[in-house]
């Protein structure tokens, strides 16, 4: 006997499929109540623990923004350059805002935003009495260097120094204290911070010109377009309300070009 299937049941089925086929990982944030964001904890002011442990900073408050937007709870994941897309593609967090550097490779691994957030460059911190004055003094120099950055290799291959890799850079800052590395390749953004400390100011300096200047990408998992498209449109509206600007102004930063063109762009 044929089994009558009527079309009531085939409705229910089929939207049932439509619901299943268009869940993603915002109706995911949602349904859970939370959104699970990797970012940096040591890279003051953009991610750092206070005197309370608690992560704070400029990106940590971008992320703080992105979940009141989706209405949700945040919670942080600290990560390193090392691992912060591994966190992604597995799952084990659902937005990626940690000072990653908007680079072709990594677009193959995760879905980085249109539209760049922050930018940054590269440059050293050394102590003075090092008398750097051009990335050619690197030259057979030891270099402390962050496992996973993009321009261990450049220093290395362009420059002739011998990168020492490190886990994070509060590992490689001791290492460059204990003499164990001539100097510590990484972003400008980050030594510009380091140095509004009177410790480090007193010692050392950012001598050499910036280079590599590049944007940095925040990102959601691959096939993400839904969630893509809103963290776009997010980053549009920070940077035409001028929030980053206050941002750099919260967190004792001068204004950068960057934040200051894109505010004008989207004027």
């Amino acid at each position: 006997m044929k089994k009558i299937i009527s079309i009531s049941t085939l409705l229910v089925s089929a939207l049932g499929f439509s619901t299943f086929a268009q869940a993603d990982d915002i109706d995911d944030i949602k349904a859970k109540g939370k959104l699970v964001v990797a970012v940096k904890a040591d890279y003051k002011p953009y991610g750092y623990r206070n005197d309370n442990g608690e992560i704070v900073g400029l990106e940590i408050d971008l992320a703080q923004d992105v979940a009141q937007r989706l209405g949700v709870a945040l919670e942080l994941v600290p990560a390193q350059s090392s691992n912060r897309m591994e966190f992604l593609v597995d799952g084990k967090v659902d937005l990626l805002i940690a000072t990653m550097s908007d680079k072709p490779s990594r677009r193959e691994i995760v879905y980085i935003a249109d539209q760049a957030y922050y930018s940054s460059g590269s440059n050293i911190i050394a102590k003075r009495s090092s008398q750097y004055s051009s990335w050619g003094d690197l030259k057979g120099q030891k270099v402390c260097g962050i496992k996973g950055a993009f321009y261990n290799e450049a220093t290395e291959a362009t420059f002739g120094a011998t990168i020492v890799p490190f886990g994070d850079s509060e590992q490689s800052l001791d290492a460059l204290r204990q003499g164990k590395c001539d100097a510590f390749v990484y972003d400008d953004s980050f030594i510009a911070g380091k140095l509004k400390d009177a410790q480090w100011a007193q010692d050392y300096e950012m001598p050499l010109p910036t280079i590599n200047d590049n944007p940095w990408g925040l990102a959601v998992r691959l096939g993400e377009d839904r969630f893509h498209s809103f963290m776009n449109e997010t980053i549009i509206d920070w940077h035409k309300t001028g929030f980053i600007l206050n941002l750099e102004t919260k967190h004792g930063l001068k204004n950068t070009p960057f934040a200051l063109g894109m505010n004008g762009l989207y004027q």
